[in-house]
Formats: structure tokens, C-alpha cells, sequence
């Protein structure tokens, strides 16, 4: 007696509901992972200002520290190249010109909340040039070595007059240190020995 095998059909497979699924994973996936953080600058921009009204203010030469970038990533600070670390400690003495030398920067004498009439670092001036090619790496860390410094006398003067770092001081406190030590950057638009693309 034969058999006879009997070829069985497959059944097919319900796909209705894959698109769902697929798209509630990778919803899933979107809100678990964790995404890289972009590397940026903290600044304060100034307030906008009538585009009509321009001011030419004049700073003296003792006043201005020159820095920049050339299109080799090759930073100098006045006429000499330094390092970022060399940077940093340029820009605390200069900003800070604690023996009021007469290279240095002016001071100014002002009323300051919670500390009264205080001699202010407040005519200074940082000034940037960039090249066009410079690498936004060497930028982004000339920027944190000029920040750096701010940081280092504030920190400094907050612990000397309130006793903790200038982080943990409270909003009173933050704003007179940075009433002596305010930020000055001056940043002209970026040049180029070619001429570069606009």
C-alpha cells in the first residue's frame, strides 16, 4: 500500500501590525538612548541696538590685550605665541593688574552691592581676531582658556570675601564679584589672507 504525503501549506504571516510595532520601538529607542551634547559657547549677547545709532568709543592701548588665531591654529597673545595655559594666566594678570601697573588695564572706583566703593576691573578689553581657516577646535579652546581666567578671579575674589567658590555664592553675591571682574570681549569679524569666502 502506498501513502501518499501530502504537502502541507504554510500558513502566511500576519504583517498588519509590524509597522506599528516597528515604529513604537524605534520611539522607544529615541527616548531611552542618550544623545551626544553639542560642544558651544556660554555667552551673553548684548541688548539689540538701533542699527542707526553707532558708537565709536575709544580705549586706550593700556587697556586692549591683543589675541589671536592665524590660519594654522598658531595662537599669539600681544606679539608672543603662547600656549592655552600661557593664555589663561595672561588674561587673569591682565584683567586682574593687581599692582595698577601702568601697562595694565585702568581701574575704575564704584559702588558695588555688599562691598561698597571698590576698585573695578571695568575698562579692559579682549580683543579676538580669528582667521577664516582657523579650526573651530582651536577656537572653542582659545575661548575656554579666556573664560578660564574670568573664572579663576572669581573664583578667587569669592572665596576671599564670602568664603566659597563663586558657583556655590548666592545670585547677590555672583553678581558683585562679576561686578569687579566683568567679561570683556571684544571679537572682530574673521580675516583671511586670501580673502576667503563671504
Amino acid at each position: 500500500m502506498m501513502f501518499k504525503r501530502r504537502k502541507r501549506k504554510v500558513p502566511g504571516l500576519n504583517t498588519a501590525s509590524t509597522a506599528d510595532i516597528s515604529f513604537m520601538l524605534l520611539i522607544f529607542f529615541l527616548v531611552a538612548s542618550s544623545m551626544e551634547s553639542e560642544k558651544g559657547l556660554l555667552r551673553q549677547l548684548p541688548p539689540p541696538q538701533n542699527e542707526h545709532v553707532e558708537q565709536e568709543q575709544m580705549v586706550k592701548q593700556r587697556n586692549v590685550l591683543q589675541v589671536s588665531l592665524d590660519a594654522a591654529d598658531c595662537l599669539r597673545c600681544g606679539d608672543s605665541i603662547v600656549t592655552l595655559a600661557g593664555l589663561t594666566a595672561r588674561v587673569a594678570e591682565f584683567v586682574a593688574n593687581e599692582g595698577n601697573a601702568p601697562s595694565l588695564p585702568e581701574k575704575s572706583t564704584r559702588d558695588v552691592n555688599l562691598l561698597g566703593q571698590t576698585e573695578v576691573s571695568d575698562r579692559h578689553v579682549i580683543a579676538i581676531q580669528v582667521d577664516r581657516n582657523t579650526s573651530y577646535e582651536a577656537y572653542f579652546q582659545m575661548q575656554n582658556a579666556i573664560v578660564a581666567a574670568y573664572s579663576q578671579l572669581r573664583n578667587r575674589l569669592a572665596l576671599k570675601l564670602f568664603g566659597r567658590p563663586f558657583g556655590r555664592c548666592s545670585a547677590e553675591q555672583q553678581a558683585a564679584v562679576v561686578m569687579v571682574y566683568p567679561q570683556r570681549i571684544s571679537e572682530s569679524a574673521p580675516s583671511s589672507q586670501e580673502g576667503g569666502q563671504p
